[in-house]
């Protein structure tokens, strides 16, 4: 491996690092968030507060999840079996918290249904104070995660933690409703509102994770082609291919035809290559050169393998 690659790899590895930890610490957070509030609605007849203490221990799930994969991608290098260790574990593990999102929703959406037909009696003074705790958590979780670019996982955390806000939000003003005006319809108004919110988190987690999985371009494969066009010396682009392995390693391989004579202006154009593909976003790339007289005899072993076919 070229120092360039390694340094690569050991930037990808301190960013991954990165978001082990906060995955970790976001976590633990919101699992203290559960335990008090599912003690609260027990305590204080809240279904409104069990509700969202199942929603936050199902995202607390999730955050484990994504830590785990992330500790296993950031601790096994992988070797000549895994060429990018694992940290394809990523998407992966944001698919299923995406895929977990789905019976969030169905079960918002039966506990709104419930509450129309027999809402019920709450202490509205305690609920109230304990999902203010819980929109605390929340928002703490918020702090630590904000801050630099998010990685896949990070960003699927992010989008539960907007789910969980808009639970403990959507508990406290339909409790004040309750409250103040004597308006039970809230609460199942407010649960529906929820269960939009999650899922549009999870829209974003599945169609982020499966592009990465089905290995959908994330650049511009034409803009890229022209820009390596533009660069002196290079005459045609072929098979350009630009995937990511994980939301923080995009890779790119491509085979450009030249028109330079010297080694010297061979690498100097390769150079150009590198740096142009950097400054599109990608983070590891193989470029292939290939001069007039390559293309030449390829496209002649092209075709005599034709005719005898």
């Amino acid at each position: 491996m070229s120092g360039h690659d390694h340094d690569e790899m050991n930037a990808l590895e301190s960013a991954s690092g990165g978001s082990t930890r906060t995955l970790a610490i976001v976590a633990v957070i919101n699992f203290l968030g559960f335990v008090v509030e599912l003690a609260g609605g027990i305590l204080f007849g809240s279904v409104a507060l069990i509700s969202d203490a199942i929603h936050m221990l199902f995202d607390m799930l999730a955050y484990a999840m994504a830590f785990s994969a992330s500790y296993t991608a950031e601790r096994y290098g992988g070797g000549q079996t895994w060429s990018y260790g694992l940290h394809r574990l990523e998407p992966a593990a944001a698919f299923l918290n995406g895929i977990l999102l789905v019976p969030m929703i169905g079960y918002i959406l039966w506990e709104s249904y419930q509450r129309f037909l027999d809402p019920v009696s709450i202490d509205p003074t305690m609920t109230l104070i304990i999902a203010t705790g819980g929109l605390l958590v929340n928002l703490g979780s918020v702090y630590v995660l904000q801050g630099g670019e998010m990685s896949l996982n990070e960003r699927g955390a992010f989008y539960h933690l907007l789910g969980d806000a808009g639970g403990s939000i959507a508990v406290i003003v339909s409790t004040a409703a309750i409250a103040v005006f004597k308006v039970p319809i809230a609460d199942p108004i407010a649960a529906v509102l929820i269960a939009v919110l999650v899922l549009w988190s999870a829209g974003k987690v599945l169609w982020e994770s499966t592009s990465i999985l089905l290995q959908r371009s994330p650049l511009d494969t034409n803009r890229l082609r022209d820009e390596l066009l533009s660069i002196d010396g290079i005459e045609r682009v072929d098979d350009l291919h630009v995937w990511q392995v994980c939301s923080q390693l995009t890779v790119a391989t491509v085979r450009l035809g030249d028109d330079v004579e010297t080694l010297e202006d061979q690498q100097t154009v390769r150079q150009q290559a590198h740096e142009q593909l950097t400054e599109a976003g990608v983070d590891h790339a193989t470029v292939e050169l290939l001069g007039a007289a390559d293309v030449e005899a390829k496209s002649t072993n092209r075709t005599s393998h034709g005719h005898e076919g």
